[in-house]
């Protein structure tokens, strides 16, 4: 079957929702509802379907907390069967329902969300393996370097569980506590990307529940249309229930650093060429790379969640903003890896990368921690900012690909025009990937340039009123975020 005969069948299922404005929270006018008439209640599956308030009120809001979508039950599969049961439930109806797979729900759209329909809580499939007595649905294969993971894991699980043979999947998003599944349906960007391409790029096989209800196992050579339009396709291919995924040997320390830049043009410069060096198989550069934008009101909210800043050191960057009269203020966050006994090189090869670029100088900030410290830093985050009140928020979140071509005109335009005097906080990403560690046959879509940027505008509604500012200033053919995790 082709990518576009997949596509076509799973609309019928997933079917498109619609944004209506009440007030400051958007709630999804309803498709197809799950049926409530007696015949289905003889299928096995129907056991599974939680319809008690509490359930569905929970499976009804993402991470987003923009929009609300009550659906009508919420099924607790035991295995990847129950999924396709449903789904062949849905087809058999006059008007299919709605189904939505949904691992930790960190949509922020609502494309997690199922009005009227049915939500599958995909966490159920790792709960069940444990009730049962039996270990999570994670094979590590030590000999040929992956690792088999249900695509209801999370990949702060994925990353101890290999950790234990040694080994780490290649590519990670700056989040841990989301799922497999999620990620691989959206492509799995983060700053080891540049080298090895995004998390889909970094998967041999998958098995897939379609959106005729069929359990289907792919992989390049095996059923590859579905393979390639599945990873990046935004759950609208099929659901991902298992993935195996690509490892490599795993270090123990990192030497994390942050330079800091008060103009754009030195910023990306140094990015780029930092990306270069490891990219054409060179050994002195980073292991990891991202790129982040500080403005101006931001310096003062980091106090409140950063594990990488000192107070003095923000007072710094702040000073540092001020003396330049920016709006905005950029570092590259860039890491290294190492094992105990390459220490002291790692640090001289650090010594010597700094000398190659055009950083304010003083404003180069390291920090040794370990390998695990460094990759679950926004987890800790979390905890930080959960404590403070300010994670259960709205967050009108946008990821956007700029070419490398338009990225100082982003720059001027979005970053020093549209948002120069907002009140939200939050953080700005912008950081290069080189396109060849892309693969076209995926459906996900990048610029047509041989290097172009991530640019993630993570910010939070938390003070009345910045949500209404920050959905202003955002144009409405950017405001939709992608997929579930």
């Amino acid at each position: 079957m082709s990518a576009r005969a997949y596509l076509a069948s799973f609309l019928i299922v997933t079917t498109s929702v619609f944004l209506s404005t009440t007030s400051h929270l958007h709630t999804l006018a309803t498709a197809g509802a799950f049926p409530d008439d007696d015949d289905i209640f003889a299928l096995d599956i129907v056991s599974k379907i939680r319809t008690d308030r509490k359930s569905t009120i929970k499976a009804s809001m993402d991470f987003g907390h923009i929009v609300e979508a009550i659906p009508n039950g919420v099924l607790h599969p035991t295995s990847p069967n129950d999924i396709a049961a449903l789904i062949r439930l849905s087809l058999s109806q006059p008007k299919p329902f709605t189904v939505a797979p949904r691992g930790q729900g960190h949509s922020a759209r609502g494309q997690a969300l199922a009005p009227g329909g049915v939500v599958v809580d995909m966490r159920s499939l790792n709960d069940h393996h444990r009730v049962v007595g039996r270990c999570c649905r994670m094979n590590v294969s030590t000999h040929e370097l992956w690792v088999d993971v249900g695509g209801e894991q999370l990949w702060i699980d994925v990353l101890h569980t290999t950790l234990e043979h040694g080994l780490a999947p290649r590519v990670w998003t700056d989040y841990l506590h989301i799922t497999v599944g999620g990620t691989l349906s959206n492509g799995g960007i983060g700053g080891q990307a540049f080298r090895h391409g995004p998390q889909i790029s970094n998967v041999h096989e998958l098995d897939v529940v379609t959106g005729t209800g069929e359990m289907i196992s792919c992989s390049p050579d095996k059923n590859s249309d579905l393979f390639f339009a599945a990873l990046g396709g935004l759950g609208q291919f099929g659901v991902i229930t298992r993935a195996r995924i690509a490892l490599e040997r795993a270090l123990k320390r990192v030497l994390w650093v942050r330079l800091a830049y008060s103009d754009v043009q030195s910023f990306t410069s140094d990015q780029e060429l930092l990306i270069s060096k490891r990219s054409a198989g060179g050994s002195g550069g980073f292991d990891y790379i991202e790129g982040q934008v500080q403005l101006n009101r931001t310096l003062t909210e980091g106090r409140r969640s950063s594990s990488f800043f000192s107070p003095s050191e923000l007072d710094q960057l702040a000073n540092l903003a001020i003396g330049t009269g920016s709006a905005a203020i950029y570092y590259i966050e860039g890491a290294m890896y190492y094992h105990d006994d390459t220490a002291s090189s790692t640090s001289v090869k650090l010594e010597t990368l700094l000398e190659e670029l055009s950083f304010v100088p003083g404003h180069a900030f390291v920090r040794d921690v370990s390998y695990v410290d460094f990759l679950d830093r926004v987890g800790r985050d979390e905890q930080k900012l959960r404590s403070a009140g300010v994670w259960d928020v709205p967050h009108p979140w946008l990821n956007l690909f700029v070419p490398r071509s338009r990225i100082v005109d982003f720059d001027a335009g979005v970053f020093k025009s549209i948002l120069k005097d907002t009140k939200p906080v939050g953080l700005v990403l912008m950081y290069p990937m080189n396109k060849d560690r892309w693969d076209d046959r995926m459906t996900t879509a990048t610029p047509d340039e041989d290097m172009f940027y991530a640019v993630g505008l993570l910010r939070s509604a938390v003070a009345a009123g910045d949500l209404e500012q920050l959905e202003r200033r955002t144009p409405p053919s950017w405001s939709s975020a992608t997929g579930r995790a």
